[in-house]
């Protein structure tokens, strides 16, 4: 394919129409793209289509470039609906219409394009992870990327991080948006890509293993680098980026009194750019804080009542803290407001979007006007780009700070010029006000309107910056108005080392992964993620569940993206607190029907969990309700996940409410959630002995029993049940319609070979693979194994339809099993000892273990002291490997057999299996 035609493919992408063409910027960087050449950073200022990265990225897979195979596109909060996640879904449809792009981008002809994102029916749906030889899409925040790039994922099991990791770190484009907020992470990702020391140590590994490569996004030019791509002459002519650049943004700098409050102050002015009341315009208020914008929202609606309009039809709220799940509901309230960019609708009344920093980055956001708090330069410009987006109107930019020093921070100024010590009150307030002063400063460092008021258009704002190249008394202006760039720990060889041993529960050299994504940041809250769940590990009869049964629950049915609210843990402790207290006080009122369903005092209705699923404590509703300790409490949940009894409630339009009584909707709570199979599970009860019809689309992975006899016979169950291509614990591919063995495994080889043809590795690697495909579960042949999965009697079987006795299994790991038995095969023999290591390391890992350690127990194939040996020598083979491939490599390496393992189970699932996936 001819540049002409990639340009032409181009247009098509970007869905413009016959008589628009693409900005220069982007045709520039489609042909650098076609040869390969991945730029350091792009320089564009806000609302010129920056996401096109992933239309122009595409096309040019699509035209054969030297590309890496998945673009993660990293956004710095979680947002309602996210720009990148609606151009994602729209290069899906393109690619859906045009064939032929499939097989140039390694997908089957059934096969749409992976997508995986935060929010709606693609939230967390882990496609990306099915082929890694197929073009894919993943659009996450800094945190769900830069954890699993560490080995550490939160909320990923441990089993599952070196294969999240393995797929990140290699054959990966980053593309950081706004990355000029996030300069710890940026420096990170560039260390990944760029430091020699982080990867393999043998040469001839370093060219087995596809590259990872970082292209950062910024609309301030904070960031620095050599090799960047800016507007050029060509876009300053095009019609279309000039009369973005031009978008009449004036602004206006209203002073705050010390007797009015941040929220009416915001509320009464958006409630005058509106005419009060008269006009149909979209008004825009930013608040740094939930609390101020939560309250703001309600002044404004208050007016609107006596106006004698509705609150509901007008006004809509957009922070953080909010589940996932509404999150998605929102979106729809979002466009019917008219607040997303290129939203076509009729208003016969002003409406109002209140938000935080939640609304700042990553959302496609347009408004008339604005109303904001005085905040940092960086966060500034972003605000700035989500009014008059597209340059189509006049908007009003009102910027409400503290102009003039209040009476406490006169006090402390006179004290300070007399030398005397301030407290750290004072200090902190003395700070806060040079800190608004800068702020300001930098504002009125913009060109003047004639009106008087700043021009804030994105060509004023790309001129102030231009003008820092050769003014350096405005570069320190905005340099100081800029939130400083957070300390950083470096990240070293050592470090990733200790968090790619990820069998290892723990490691004193395994710090967590925060300060190398945001840097050391004092003033940051800790944070703790809510999960509402209907059914939990809790036994009305019988002794209580153990530790290792309660973590084998969640590890069945981990914590999904889209169920999970994360905020300050502060807040959470506040809220469990009242609402343990609530529920409590009700007991006495509810009526015979609701005893059964009541909650005691003796109930554990919580569980905090660490991020890889370990408990850390379980609450009974007596220890929400009077902890002992209230300090050692709140310790307990920071950073943790914390799972709640729904019967708790405590939740209204998907935040924290401390007054809601009603149970929320669970993800299992037997009803369609988004769509079914989002999250990977479900749970039904049964009453003894457990037996469920079977669904063909469902698969059982874990039962657990809520009630048992004085004898500990189960009287009735939980079952949880899997998604049918869905493999988050362990022995998931080892459950579903029965197969044998050797069918299995050489379904699994073919998909090997295949998948090493379609990366294009070398014809030696290619046959490691096949080899390790050919030999991974030699294992299962154990008795034990046979016996523990109810495997049929006529033949050695892979997969069963279980159900799984893990008492009889008694630990028993099928992968050292494997590879005890295959150490002598004749096909192993003859690959050179570096092959034949990494074939079995392969088999020993392909379920996550040996990173180093592997389990002994259950083993009957050796004696005690032979196995030791032989678990040592697969912890020493794992160091061995990861020092001659890099973490990331070999972690690759293994996910390939993984994912050869996983669509082999794949096609036996499938109702029509055919043998192989041909």
């Amino acid at each position: 394919m001819n540049a002409w035609e990639a340009r032409s493919l181009l247009r098509s992408a970007l869905g413009l129409d016959p008589d628009r063409t693409p900005f220069p910027w982007q045709e520039c960087l489609l042909e650098r793209m076609l040869r390969g050449n991945v730029p350091e950073l792009i320089d564009i200022p806000t609302g010129l289509g920056k996401t096109s990265v992933m239309a122009i990225w595409l096309v040019a897979r699509a035209c054969g470039a030297n590309l890496p195979r998945r673009l993660v596109y990293v956004v710095d909060r979680r947002a309602v609906v996210d720009q990148a996640t609606e151009e994602a879904l729209r290069l899906r449809e393109f690619v859906d219409k045009n064939p032929a792009l499939k097989v140039c981008l390694r997908l089957r002809h059934d096969q749409p394009l992976p997508i995986s994102t935060l929010r709606g029916q693609y939230v967390d749906n882990r496609e990306w992870l099915d082929d890694p030889a197929a073009t894919a899409i993943i659009v996450g925040t800094v945190d769900m990327i830069g954890s699993r790039l560490m080995f550490e994922g939160y909320g990923v099991s441990r089993k599952m991080r070196p294969y999240h990791a393995g797929l990140l770190g290699v054959d990966t484009l980053v593309v950081l948006d706004e990355a000029h907020l996030v300069p710890p992470f940026e420096h990170l990702l560039r260390a990944v890509a760029t430091d020699p020391a982080l990867r393999g140590r043998a040469e001839r590994c370093k060219q087995c293993v596809p590259q990872f490569r970082l292209l950062a996004l910024s609309a301030t030019g904070r960031t620095p680098g050599d090799d960047v791509l800016r507007l050029t002459e060509k876009d300053f002519e095009h019609e279309v980026v000039k009369k973005r650049l031009n978008a009449k943004k004036s602004v206006r700098i209203e002073p705050l009194d010390a007797e009015t409050k941040w929220e009416d102050a915001l509320a009464k002015h958006a409630w005058t750019l509106t005419a009060n009341g008269t006009k149909a315009v979209r008004v825009l208020v930013y608040s740094d804080s939930r609390k101020v914008a939560q309250k703001a929202k309600e002044a404004v609606e208050k007016l609107l009542r006596k106006a004698g309009m509705s609150r509901v039809d007008n006004t809509e709220l957009l922070v953080g803290g909010r589940r996932v799940f509404e999150r998605e509901g929102a979106k729809q309230r979002l466009k019917s407001l008219g607040f997303i960019a290129g939203s076509a609708v009729e208003r016969s009344g002003p409406v109002f979007l209140f938000a935080t920093s939640a609304g700042e980055v990553g959302v496609d956001l347009d408004a008339d006007h604005m109303v904001c708090d005085l905040e940092a330069w960086e966060r500034m410009v972003q605000r700035l780009g989500r009014v008059n987006r597209r340059g189509d109107g006049e908007a009003n930019v009102v910027v409400i700070g503290k102009v003039e020093p209040d009476e406490k921070v006169q006090h402390a100024l006179q004290k300070q010029r007399r030398g005397g010590e301030l407290t750290a009150k004072e200090q902190k307030a003395v700070e806060e006000y040079h800190k608004a002063q800068r702020q300001l400063e930098a504002i009125k460092k913009l060109r003047k309107n004639d009106d008087g008021n700043y021009d804030a258009s994105p060509g004023a704002l790309h001129d102030l910056k231009t003008r820092t190249a050769t003014d350096e008394a405005l570069k320190e202006i905005l340099h100081n108005a800029t939130t400083p760039e957070p300390l950083r720990p470096a990240l070293t060889r050592a470090l990733v080392e200790a968090w790619a041993m990820t069998s290892l529960e723990t490691h004193t050299g395994r710090p967590e992964a925060q300060p190398w994504l945001r840097g050391w940041i004092e003033d940051d809250s800790p944070q703790t993620a809510v999960v509402w769940r209907t059914h939990l590990p809790v036994r009305a009869d019988g002794p209580a569940p153990s530790k290792k049964e309660i973590e084998a629950f969640f590890e069945a049915e981990p914590a999904h993206t889209s169920e999970i609210l994360e905020t300050e843990t502060s807040d959470v402790v506040e809220w469990i607190f009242a609402r343990a207290n609530s529920v409590r006080e009700q007991k006495t009122a509810q009526d015979d029907a609701a005893k059964e369903r009541r909650l005691r005092d003796e109930d554990v209705v919580a569980f905090a969990l660490d991020p890889d699923g370990r408990l850390r404590k379980a609450f009974t509703l007596a220890e929400l309700v009077a902890p002992e300790d209230k300090e050692e409490f709140e310790s307990r949940l920071k950073g943790a996940t914390l799972v709640v009894d729904a019967r708790l409630g405590g939740l209204k339009d998907g935040l924290l409410d401390s007054d809601a009584d009603t149970s929320p909707r669970t993800a299992d709570d037997g009803q369609i959630w988004l769509a079914e199979g989002v999250v990977g599970f479900r749970a039904r009860t049964a009453e003894a002995p457990g037996v469920l019809t079977r669904e063909r689309n469902w698969h059982e992975r874990f039962r657990f029993a809520t009630s048992v006899t004085e004898d500990g016979e189960p009287t009735r169950w939980v079952i949880v049940e899997k998604w049918r291509q869905d493999a988050t614990t362990e022995e998931d591919r080892s459950a579903g319609n029965p197969q044998l063995l050797d069918e299995h495994q050489s379904w699994t080889e073919e998909r090997a070979r295949r998948m090493g043809e379609a990366l294009r590795l070398d014809n030696a690697l290619i046959d490691v693979l096949a080899v390790a495909a050919r030999l991974h579960d030699e294992g299962k042949r154990a008795s034990r194994w046979q016996r523990a999965f109810h495997a049929p009697k006529d033949g050695v079987y892979a997969k069963t339809e279980g159900p799984i006795d893990y008492g009889l299994l008694d630990g028993y790991r099928h992968e050292l099993g494997s590879v005890l038995r295959v150490e002598n095969d004749e096909r192993l023999g003859m690959l050179s000892d570096e092959h034949r290591d990494l074939v079995l390391h392969l088999i020993a890992a392909h379920h996550g273990f040996a990173r180093p350690v592997i389990g002994m127990g259950g083993c009957e194939d050796a004696p005690a002291s032979a196995l030791e040996e032989k678990a040592a020598e697969i912890a020493l083979r794992f160091a061995r490997l990861q020092n001659r491939w890099g973490p990331w490599g070999l972690a690759w390496l293994e996910a390939l057999l993984r994912a050869a393992d996983q669509q082999a189970s794949g096609d036996n699932d499938a109702p029509a299996s055919n043998g192989g996936g041909a």
